[in-house]
């Protein structure tokens, strides 16, 4: 990965093609996962999986997340972002292809270069942005992150109506979001080729990455940025079993679960302007956190409608503001793009590890006891964690 070497004019018809680029390269970081958890049942009853191989299948993307991203700095290093994310965009739209024909090896091989392509693109967005827009970073940040939760909720909402209404079923269903990835690939091509036109080399002293695992600065944005990922994969995985358990019918739930999405899209627009203009951030990942603390509490004690939609609020702003503010992060506590990709690798492994290990851990605890209390008093105390080190990652300083 190189550094961006000339300030292009805000006029430059190139700089808004590059912003159009990353909003399209966010476009295609969600879909792909939130599209498959509706069609999970006709999958398994067409392909023959079991439950233990769905939730394998959902829970892959986010291994590989985990595995991926320390390595996409480096392979960056070797080929400039512009190579990377295009390879990273031509990984997602093959698997997609592959994992839309219904044989269990495929199906399992195209989730994993799914997962590949995704990663590439989660952990260059944020120092792509730093290295391209420094005095606008909070502004991109919060056009992209929100990209990514709209899109997020589209393809969660109209996956089963593209499969059945439209009668192009699952493999049908999966394929239409191979066609913004092509859209990206071609913009892509065309930036990285005028890029290379436009690019002088500038060096500069950066930490290497064995540096940033060594900075207990970065290992606070990781941290924070792994158990917000908790808190939000625990949320879409088992809220609406959680209102069951108290009464809400499952359509409700359902319902229920939009709403913390739909109420999150706010938080994640206004929260990267908001960390940009400050030195520090400490309050607002205080805040944040408040939120989160207030809501898993209010499902724990709540027992009323009333309270229970006022918790499920709270907890859609906390978990829609914490994700994009662990983005600015990495890019408010690098000096350049290149130690924001470093950074970006360190914190999103950390993150998916801990995503990937919520569902289960609190799964397991509701096995114990039969009961939501331990695990809702779990998701409270995670709150508070996320809470600690979220003000200490949002101090004034560089990793």
């Amino acid at each position: 990965m190189e550094l961006s070497q000339s300030k292009v004019n805000p006029k430059n018809t190139y700089l808004y093609l590059f912003i159009a680029g990353i909003v399209l390269v966010a476009f295609n970081l969600r879909p792909a996962i939130t599209s498959l958890g509706p069609l999970v049942g006709m999958i398994q009853e067409d392909v023959g999986l079991a439950h233990w191989s769905a939730g394998l299948l959902m829970s892959l993307p986010l291994v590989v997340f985990a595995v991926m991203s320390p390595l996409v700095p480096k392979i960056a290093t070797k080929l400039t972002n512009e190579m990377t994310l295009l390879l990273g965009l031509t990984s997602l739209f093959v698997g997609i292809l592959i994992r839309s024909i219904p044989t269990a090896t495929l199906l399992f091989t195209g989730t994993f270069l799914v997962g590949v392509g995704i990663a590439i693109g989660n952990v260059l967005l944020p120092a792509v942005v730093k290295d391209k827009f420094p005095q606008k970073f909070g502004l991109m940040t919060s056009v992209y992150s929100t990209s990514m939760g709209l899109i997020a909720s589209l393809a969660s909402g109209i996956s089963v109506p593209l499969a059945v209404d439209l009668n192009l079923g699952w493999q049908g269903a999966q394929v239409v979001w191979a066609i913004p990835a092509v859209v990206a690939i071609i913009l892509w091509i065309f930036l990285f080729k005028q890029n290379q036109k436009n690019r002088s080399v500038i060096k500069e002293v950066v930490p290497s990455s064995s540096t940033i695992w060594r900075s207990p600065l970065a290992w606070q944005i990781a941290i924070f940025m792994g158990f917000q990922s908790f808190l939000f994969y625990v949320t879409i995985s088992w809220l609406p079993e959680i209102l069951q358990s108290q009464g809400m019918s499952m359509e409700t739930a359902g319902w229920m679960l939009s709403l913390t999405q739909l109420v999150g899209l706010p938080a994640s627009f206004f929260i990267p302007m908001l960390a940009g203009r400050f030195q520090s951030q400490v309050w607002i990942s205080f805040a944040l956190s408040c939120f989160s603390v207030l809501g898993y509490t209010g499902l724990l004690l709540g027992t009323s409608y009333p309270i229970l939609i006022v918790s499920i609020i709270l907890i859609g702003l906390a978990l829609g503001g914490s994700f994009p503010l662990a983005l600015s992060y990495i890019g408010l506590r690098a000096r350049n793009g290149r130690q924001a990709a470093e950074l970006s690798g360190m914190a999103q492994s950390t993150g998916y590890l801990l995503a990937a290990v919520g569902p289960f851990f609190i799964g397991y605890l509701y096995d114990l006891t039969h009961l939501w209390t331990f695990p809702l008093t779990a998701l409270i105390v995670v709150s508070m964690v996320v809470m600690v080190f979220g003000m200490l990652s949002g101090r004034n300083r560089y990793v």
